[in-house]
């Protein structure tokens, strides 16, 4: 029945304090509760530090650590981010692009949308993509738009939102204020062994400077190293290669030509031939990288499509090669250690799926951190099934960009369409939808990764079809389809009229602020 009075978090980054930062502010720690965190990571091994991309739950992960916008906008060199253009995903010609949207399509759930824009768009009523017909943010990035004003109070919006920013300086305002104003006790040290009880939990951590750091709950969070997960447990990882052929990622940071460049509010994602390039707008670069299949491609091969798609100033960049194996461990939370981050598993960066998983599983701990170690293992069986759940449909996800590819220039994208490396319950899922779309019932969970609305916006930007087996409806249900394609009409001339471009925004939160909460 020992109650869980400390905490040792093992690595930063984004990752350990993060999950420090949120059980700190969950339990107050600061104003002299019992509960004590301490983070522990190497002075030499520094974090990987390339993910920029975000999703909208990172505005209430801030919030709860009483990080202000402004704040933050002016230390992690962030700009906004409302979801992401794949360009060259379906023919891989110029012309080529399709959105997902960080905003639901209007009237989500009300009516079968998808159903009457095929209808509309077959009889000439409407010539628009799926995402630009029943959502307006289509029409805000393509016109490099910011999804708010500099009126709108911090974390709300006019369209929602996520970041993109530079993950080495989102550690480093994150440690300052776990530290300063949240009371995470931050130590300076490698751990070079585990001491357990006779239960196999960890009782202590050695450390090279002679200390021990006792503790009730241990985070792991040493990137893919699984220091305490996976080396000292030994829980075995889960190989997905054979789902997800991305294994290696190239990375650099791209200048601006000018100053005043306009800075795009998505993240555009870009097929070339054994993989795709991701290219995100901060305000002082952009950090572009490109991640591809070595069973596909050579590294020359992967490194000259690189460069032509970056241009001129290539050769005087700086590139990181970054070895990728997509996959999980098989549990995540053993005895009283539970792993948060890169070393529970790692996919491709494709969706910003790594970051929001950090959130996911800080948010789990804080919010059912275990009041003993009597109750403890309820929690982690709890917590194995959930994010064994939402790793399997985020792997389910990703698989969706590549199946209804029409490229046939290579066989990384013929391959990705071979039945054998779709998993079986997502290729049931596919059957069901050539009969109708995608809703929430189709899943298991209330609280999934990506929502019905996201398939969807996949689906039929890719040009999938679905053809019901019922004659769809006529009467109020088709009606509400078009007054509500027409209001997403409407709605773009007001906004677009109505929002400033993305970088005017931002260096007017910069110079201005934003009004707090």
């Amino acid at each position: 029945m020992n109650p869980t009075k400390e905490i040792v978090i093992v690595g930063g980054g984004s990752a350990g304090w993060i999950t420090a930062g949120l059980i700190a502010a969950e339990y107050n720690s600061s104003n002299g509760n019992e509960l004590k965190i301490t983070l522990i990571e190497s002075p030499t091994h520094k974090p990987i530090g390339v993910g920029e991309g975000t999703w909208p739950t990172l505005r209430t992960t801030l919030l709860k650590m009483g990080i202000s916008e402004t704040q933050f906008f002016h230390e992690c060199d962030a700009s906004f981010k409302q979801g992401a253009k794949f360009a060259k995903w379906v023919t891989g010609k110029d012309d080529d692009f399709y959105y997902h949207p960080l905003m639901l399509p209007q009237n989500f759930g009300k009516t079968d949308l998808p159903l009457y824009w095929n209808e509309a768009t077959n009889v000439g009523e409407i010539q628009k993509s799926f995402s630009d017909a029943v959502c307006l943010q289509e029409a805000i990035c393509e016109a490099g738009l910011a999804p708010k004003k500099i009126t709108t109070p911090e974390f709300g919006s006019v369209a929602n939102y996520a970041y993109h920013l530079d993950s080495a300086k989102l550690g480093i305002m994150l440690q300052k204020h776990c530290v300063e104003k949240l009371g995470v006790h931050h130590v300076l040290d490698d751990v070079t062994g585990v001491n357990v009880h006779e239960n196999g939990d960890i009782k202590s951590l050695a450390t090279k400077t002679g200390n021990e750091l006792p503790a009730d709950l241990f985070v792991d969070c040493t990137g893919f190293s699984s220091r305490l997960l996976g080396q000292h447990y030994g829980v075995p990882f889960i190989d997905k290669s054979d789902v997800l052929f991305i294994d290696t990622a190239l990375a650099t940071h791209v200048p601006y030509e000018t100053e005043d460049a306009p800075i795009a509010s998505h993240t555009i994602s870009t097929g070339q031939k054994a993989g795709w390039v991701w290219d995100i707008g901060l305000p002082t670069r952009r950090g572009v990288g490109y991640v591809y299949s070595s069973k596909h491609t050579t590294e020359d091969a992967a490194m000259a499509e690189y460069e032509k798609y970056i241009g001129p100033e290539f050769s005087s960049l700086d590139v990181r090669k970054i070895p990728i194996t997509s996959g999980h461990r098989e549990k995540f939370w053993v005895n009283n250690c539970v792993a948060v981050g890169l070393s529970a598993g790692f996919l491709e960066p494709l969706e910003a799926s790594a970051l929001v998983l950090v959130e996911l599983s800080a948010e789990f701990i804080a919010s059912q951190l275990p009041s003993s170690r009597a109750v403890m293992d309820i929690t982690a069986r709890r917590f194995n099934e959930v994010f064994r759940y939402r790793w399997d449909r985020i792997i389910d996800f990703l698989k969706l960009h590549y199946v209804l590819t029409k490229r046939t220039d290579s066989d990384f994208w013929i391959d990705n369409c071979r039945p054998e490396s779709i998993p079986q319950s997502f290729q049931d899922q596919m059957e069901l939808w050539k009969y109708r779309t995608p809703n929430d019932s189709d899943f298991d969970s209330n609280n999934e990764v990506f929502p019905a609305a996201s398939y969807q916006y996949v689906l039929y930007g890719m040009g999938f079809l679905t053809n019901p087996a019922f004659n769809i409806c006529k009467g109020s249900a088709e009606e509400l389809a078009k007054t509500t394609f027409a209001k997403v009409d409407s709605l773009k001339q007001k906004i677009l009229s109505d929002l400033p471009k993305n970088r005017d925004l931002i260096e007017k939160i910069r110079e201005y602020g934003l009004q707090r909460v």
